[in-house]
């Protein structure tokens, strides 16, 4: 029981426990063992209640940490609560005296758990205290990089971190922040802004060096040419590099000169290496707009002599709105086939039953505005006014053989002879039996209403056998007055004869009654 004091000498005190009065032999029985496993415990659990700190050698590793030796009771020191960052070989604290604070007791098992890691966090913890009291906006500090995230890069000041938000790392844009530090390096930041509360340290790299704006070439103003690098694009447009810091927005509409604006993607990808023009130049809010199409010609330059009025051209579709299509017939030469100018004699709903994008068109040019970069064109004035035609052929009254191609609430759509169609109203779908004409259903047609200006033609099928049985009431009509009238000529006739008989009979007998009194 003396083995750990070699120097132990007569006339020391030591600390025993009597664990028995008297043994057979009338001795007292005692334990300095016990006695020193009674004086740790107590230690241990004043040390636990007080807070305080305590001494401990590090005996071996076991699972999920190591076991300590405190004043004889063996503790658990857990591998999260060693240090404040992960632990990966437990080996190298073994053997080690070091210090503790009880955690937890367990007493009915007799267990004691210890953290070495609480010690660092107090001792970081005043050091953060002591390190934030001291910190002023603009400060320059050294630190080390601790960790690296998409964000950015937390750096450690000695006790404290701060962040290192990935947009102050660098004048130019970088895609993550490894592509400029790496772990453990050594770097100089300036304290951009911090929270004395919640102990948060904004810091900043690229603040430590001018700004690049500072060094553009004083030379520089709208109308240079510009050559860089394409760093990002976005649906709007896409940001030119022309030194790292210094970038200029090339807007979608400054792409290209045509009017049919498109994907920024169609024409840009990040990475490119282009040429450009500055368009506008603010120094103070350091802001710069670049155009690419003011490298080519304008187009519209000389429009009016390559596209006068009345002229021909082919024009490819590049979209379609309800009002119209919109073609262009080169690059940057935009116009506009209004929906009524597609068809003499098809009713055009929507351009897409017509056309469809990327189809090429026919066009001819019906107007031009120079001034406004507007271009009015027509497909349908291509060939003559068939209606002039039409106005001879679909007269009031005369029946055509056609189609039904759409049954609407109100009506139907009727295909007629020579590309033309035609409107029947729902009453006059009415057939002689009853029953109303379907759709794809082929029959006659009675020309009711003709509208050149308008383009309407409307017909009817109801009114041709309407006015068929007419004909036959009437011709019955007829027949019927013409047979009463034939009646009341024979039936005079007769009285006639009547009259003149019985005038004959009465002349014969006078002439006789003369005879006999004579």
């Amino acid at each position: 029981e003396f083995r750990d004091t070699p120097d132990l000498k007569i006339g020391d005190s030591v600390d025993v426990f009597v664990e028995a009065p008297e043994d057979a032999n009338g001795q007292l029985i005692l334990s300095r063992k016990r006695a020193k496993t009674q004086r740790s415990w107590e230690t241990i659990n004043a040390a636990l209640d007080n807070d305080t700190i305590i001494n401990g050698f590090v005996k071996s590793r076991t699972k999920g940490g190591l076991i300590v030796d405190i004043m004889g009771v063996e503790a658990f020191l857990p591998g999260s609560q060693i240090d404040i960052k992960p632990i990966r070989d437990y080996d190298v604290y073994v053997g080690k005296t070091m210090e503790f604070k009880v955690v937890k007791i367990n007493h009915e098992f007799k267990n004691v758990v210890v953290s070495h890691k609480i010690l660092i966090e107090d001792d970081l913890e005043s050091q953060k205290v002591e390190i934030v009291s001291k910190l002023e906006k603009g400060q320059v500090l050294e630190g080390t990089v601790k960790n690296i995230t998409d964000f950015g890069v937390f750096i450690d000041l000695g006790g404290v971190d701060g962040l290192l938000h990935i947009t102050d790392i660098s004048w130019g844009r970088i895609e993550h922040p490894k592509e400029v530090l790496s772990l453990d390096e050594k770097i100089n930041v300036v304290v951009l802004d911090f929270d004395d509360e919640k102990k948060r340290i904004a810091l900043g790299l690229k603040q430590l060096t001018p700004h690049p704006w500072e060094n553009l070439d004083a030379n520089l103003a709208v109308g240079s040419k510009v050559k860089g690098k394409i760093v990002t694009v976005a649906d709007y447009g896409a940001f030119l590099e022309i030194i790292p810091g210094v970038e200029g927005l090339i807007h979608v509409s400054e792409m290209s000169w045509s009017q049919n604006l498109r994907s920024p993607q169609e024409f840009l990808k990040v990475g490119d290496e282009i040429e450009a023009e500055v368009l506008t130049l603010d120094r103070d809010e350091r802001k710069m707009s670049l155009g690419i199409k003011q490298l080519t010609q304008d187009p519209w330059g000389n429009v009016a002599e390559r596209y006068p009025i009345g002229s021909k051209h082919k024009a490819v579709v590049k979209n379609m709105t309800n009002f119209g299509v919109f073609v262009e017939i080169e690059e940057g030469i935009d116009g506009l086939i209004h929906i009524s100018d597609l068809s003499w004699s098809k009713k055009v709903n929507h351009p897409n039953e017509f056309t469809k994008v990327g189809d090429t068109l026919d066009v001819v040019v019906l107007e031009l505005d120079v001034e406004n970069r507007k271009l009015s064109l027509g497909h349908k004035q291509l060939e003559e006014n068939p209606w002039d035609t039409f106005e001879t052929i679909f007269t009031l009254d005369s029946v055509h053989t056609g189609t039904v191609v759409k049954v609407t609430d109100k009506g139907a759509v009727i295909a007629l002879p020579y590309g033309v169609e035609g409107f029947v109203p729902t009453k006059h779908m009415a057939k002689e039996d009853g029953s109303v004409i379907k759709a794809e259903e082929t029959n006659d047609f009675k020309i009711i209403e003709f509208n050149k200006d308008a383009k309407r033609i409307v017909v009817s099928h109801a009114r041709i056998w309407e006015e068929a049985k007419a004909e036959v009431a009437a011709e019955e009509r007829n027949a019927k007055k013409k047979e009463a009238k034939a009646s009341v000529s024979a039936v005079k006739k007769v009285k006639d004869s009547v009259e003149k008989s019985t005038l004959g009979d009465l002349s014969v007998l006078a002439q006789l009654k003369e005879q006999m009194e004579g």
